[in-house]
């Protein structure tokens, strides 16, 4: 398991949307603007977590996206492998006696296993409390608000 840029952009939005979801879906224009991601780029990321089953769409008006699990059944090492594809190496240990075969490969197949450990036991759940997090929902908040004093909803015509 490697951390990419796409598995750390991919994380970043899914934190957005864990904090948000309970306000209904988020769309990717509100994650774009906040997180200052690409919505391009988040299309392709959130095409990849909707295939893995992380997130699911809703359409129509105040569609967007929401977690298709509890923020508590998903790891970060779920995220990860959902927009890298790489192959789970979560059951690869090797001792430190195969070390000394100066076998570099099996050193790297090492860390990655326990890389993979380490970040499937972390859930989504464990960030949202985290001082500075809060700030992702008032930067939503904000921008919600601004897009609305753009594109006010129409007036009632009834």
């Amino acid at each position: 398991m490697k951390l990419s840029t796409k598995g750390r952009y991919a994380v970043t939005a899914m934190l957005d949307l864990a904090i948000n979801d309970r306000k209904g879906p988020v769309t990717l224009t509100g994650i774009s603007l906040t997180q200052s991601i690409s919505l391009s780029y988040l299309e392709q990321l959130f095409a990849k977590l909707r295939h893995s089953g992380l997130v699911e769409g809703v359409r129509g008006p105040g569609g967007g996206y929401r977690l298709a699990k509890r923020p508590e059944k998903i790891s970060i090492a779920d995220i990860i492998l959902a927009v890298d594809e790489q192959e789970d190496l979560g059951n690869q240990v090797v001792t430190s006696d195969e070390y000394v075969t100066g076998d570099v490969s099996r050193l790297w197949s090492e860390l990655s296993g326990r890389l993979f450990e380490f970040l499937d036991a972390m859930t989504l759940d464990q960030f949202i409390p985290q001082p500075g997090i809060k700030d992702l929902t008032s930067q939503q908040d904000d921008e919600a608000r601004r897009m609305n004093f753009m594109m006010p909803p129409p007036a009632d015509l009834s």
